[in-house]
Protein backbone atom coordinates (compact mmCIF):
# COMPACT_ATOMS: atom_id res chain seq x y z
CA UNK A 1 0.00 0.00 0.00
CA UNK A 2 0.84 3.45 -0.18
CA UNK A 3 1.92 5.58 2.45
CA UNK A 4 -0.84 8.44 4.37
CA UNK A 5 1.19 11.73 4.57
CA UNK A 6 1.00 13.29 7.89
CA UNK A 7 -1.39 15.99 8.87
CA UNK A 8 -1.27 19.12 11.12
CA UNK A 9 -3.94 16.81 13.39
CA UNK A 10 -3.66 15.70 17.41
CA UNK A 11 -3.02 11.97 17.76
CA UNK A 12 -2.56 11.22 14.60
CA UNK A 13 0.67 9.88 13.02
CA UNK A 14 1.76 9.33 9.28
CA UNK A 15 1.64 5.84 7.46
CA UNK A 16 4.79 4.45 5.58
CA UNK A 17 4.29 1.97 1.94
CA UNK A 18 3.86 -1.04 3.78
CA UNK A 19 3.28 -4.92 3.35
CA UNK A 20 0.14 -6.53 4.25
CA UNK A 21 0.22 -8.96 7.18
CA UNK A 22 -2.81 -11.00 7.58
CA UNK A 23 -3.69 -12.22 10.47
CA UNK A 24 -6.80 -13.37 13.06
CA UNK A 25 -8.74 -10.86 14.60
CA UNK A 26 -7.84 -12.78 17.71
CA UNK A 27 -4.49 -10.91 17.37
CA UNK A 28 -5.76 -7.66 17.98
CA UNK A 29 -5.20 -7.28 21.20
CA UNK A 30 -1.20 -8.25 20.97
CA UNK A 31 -1.34 -5.49 18.50
CA UNK A 32 -2.46 -2.44 20.15
CA UNK A 33 0.53 -3.68 22.95
CA UNK A 34 3.44 -2.99 20.35
CA UNK A 35 5.59 -0.59 20.93
CA UNK A 36 5.32 2.05 17.93
CA UNK A 37 1.98 0.91 16.96
CA UNK A 38 -0.64 2.81 15.22
CA UNK A 39 -4.21 2.06 14.91
CA UNK A 40 -5.86 2.45 11.70
CA UNK A 41 -7.95 5.59 14.02
CA UNK A 42 -4.39 7.41 14.23
CA UNK A 43 -4.19 7.50 10.39
CA UNK A 44 -3.96 11.11 9.41
CA UNK A 45 -6.86 10.05 6.64
CA UNK A 46 -8.55 6.80 8.06
CA UNK A 47 -11.16 6.52 5.39
CA UNK A 48 -7.47 5.60 2.76
CA UNK A 49 -7.09 2.56 5.19
CA UNK A 50 -9.05 -1.06 3.95
CA UNK A 51 -12.07 -1.65 5.87
CA UNK A 52 -10.30 -4.90 7.56
CA UNK A 53 -7.00 -3.25 8.23
CA UNK A 54 -6.97 -2.69 12.31
CA UNK A 55 -3.47 -0.97 12.31
CA UNK A 56 0.58 -0.70 11.00
CA UNK A 57 4.29 -1.30 12.52
CA UNK A 58 6.60 0.02 10.79
CA UNK A 59 6.51 -1.22 7.34
CA UNK A 60 3.65 -3.63 7.66
CA UNK A 61 -0.32 -2.82 7.93
CA UNK A 62 -2.12 -5.39 9.67
CA UNK A 63 -5.44 -6.90 7.74
CA UNK A 64 -7.53 -9.05 10.50
CA UNK A 65 -9.98 -11.65 9.84
CA UNK A 66 -12.41 -13.70 11.86
CA UNK A 67 -10.87 -16.98 9.82
CA UNK A 68 -7.81 -16.25 10.08
CA UNK A 69 -4.98 -18.98 10.25
CA UNK A 70 -3.98 -20.94 13.23
CA UNK A 71 -2.56 -24.24 14.27
CA UNK A 72 -4.37 -25.39 17.40
CA UNK A 73 -2.64 -26.55 20.45
CA UNK A 74 0.95 -26.14 18.59
CA UNK A 75 3.35 -24.76 20.63
CA UNK A 76 5.50 -27.10 23.22
CA UNK A 77 3.34 -25.53 26.30
CA UNK A 78 0.23 -26.80 23.74
CA UNK A 79 -1.04 -22.97 22.99
CA UNK A 80 -2.40 -22.09 19.94
CA UNK A 81 -0.15 -20.82 17.27
CA UNK A 82 -1.43 -17.51 14.91
CA UNK A 83 0.23 -17.44 11.51
CA UNK A 84 0.64 -14.28 10.65
CA UNK A 85 1.33 -14.27 6.22
CA UNK A 86 3.20 -11.73 4.95
CA UNK A 87 2.59 -10.84 1.74
CA UNK A 88 5.01 -8.49 -1.09
CA UNK A 89 3.25 -6.55 -4.16
CA UNK A 90 2.23 -9.36 -6.73
CA UNK A 91 2.53 -11.90 -4.25
CA UNK A 92 -0.58 -13.29 -5.17
CA UNK A 93 -3.16 -13.02 -7.78
CA UNK A 94 -6.91 -14.27 -8.62
CA UNK A 95 -6.39 -15.88 -12.09
CA UNK A 96 -9.48 -16.42 -13.76
CA UNK A 97 -9.66 -19.18 -16.63
CA UNK A 98 -10.66 -19.75 -20.23
CA UNK A 99 -12.17 -16.52 -20.25
CA UNK A 100 -15.25 -17.20 -18.37
CA UNK A 101 -17.16 -14.70 -16.80
CA UNK A 102 -18.75 -14.53 -13.32
CA UNK A 103 -22.90 -15.05 -13.39
CA UNK A 104 -25.37 -14.51 -10.60
CA UNK A 105 -28.10 -17.12 -11.05
CA UNK A 106 -32.27 -16.54 -9.97
CA UNK A 107 -34.37 -19.42 -9.64
CA UNK A 108 -37.62 -18.24 -8.96
CA UNK A 109 -39.53 -20.51 -7.02
CA UNK A 110 -41.95 -21.52 -9.24
CA UNK A 111 -39.24 -23.69 -11.13
CA UNK A 112 -37.79 -24.70 -8.25
CA UNK A 113 -39.84 -27.10 -6.55
CA UNK A 114 -44.12 -28.69 -6.95
CA UNK A 115 -45.21 -25.92 -4.41
CA UNK A 116 -43.39 -23.06 -5.43
CA UNK A 117 -42.19 -22.58 -2.39
CA UNK A 118 -38.93 -21.72 -2.20
CA UNK A 119 -36.50 -20.05 -4.43
CA UNK A 120 -32.77 -20.67 -5.60
CA UNK A 121 -29.96 -18.03 -5.71
CA UNK A 122 -26.20 -18.97 -6.69
CA UNK A 123 -23.24 -17.25 -8.30
CA UNK A 124 -20.53 -19.03 -10.02
CA UNK A 125 -17.15 -17.79 -11.30
CA UNK A 126 -14.20 -19.86 -12.69
CA UNK A 127 -11.14 -18.02 -10.65
CA UNK A 128 -8.49 -19.27 -9.04
CA UNK A 129 -6.44 -17.42 -6.06
CA UNK A 130 -2.97 -18.25 -6.80
CA UNK A 131 0.69 -17.53 -5.11
CA UNK A 132 2.93 -15.89 -8.11
CA UNK A 133 6.29 -15.78 -6.41
CA UNK A 134 6.18 -17.48 -2.72
CA UNK A 135 9.53 -15.50 -2.12
CA UNK A 136 7.10 -12.51 -1.42
CA UNK A 137 4.83 -14.75 1.26
CA UNK A 138 6.72 -15.16 4.71
CA UNK A 139 4.82 -16.52 7.91
CA UNK A 140 5.16 -15.18 11.20
CA UNK A 141 3.88 -17.23 13.93
CA UNK A 142 2.91 -16.66 17.49
CA UNK A 143 1.23 -17.24 20.29
CA UNK A 144 -1.39 -15.11 22.32
CA UNK A 145 0.33 -12.86 25.10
Amino acid sequence: MDNIEGEDKFGTAPVRDAYFGLCSTQLTGNLDNVNGFIHKNQYPAPMNALRSEWGSIGNLRFLVSSIGSVTANASLLGANVYNIFCVGMEAYACVEQDGYSASFIYRPPIYDGPLALNASVGYKFAEVPRITNDLWVLNLRTTLA
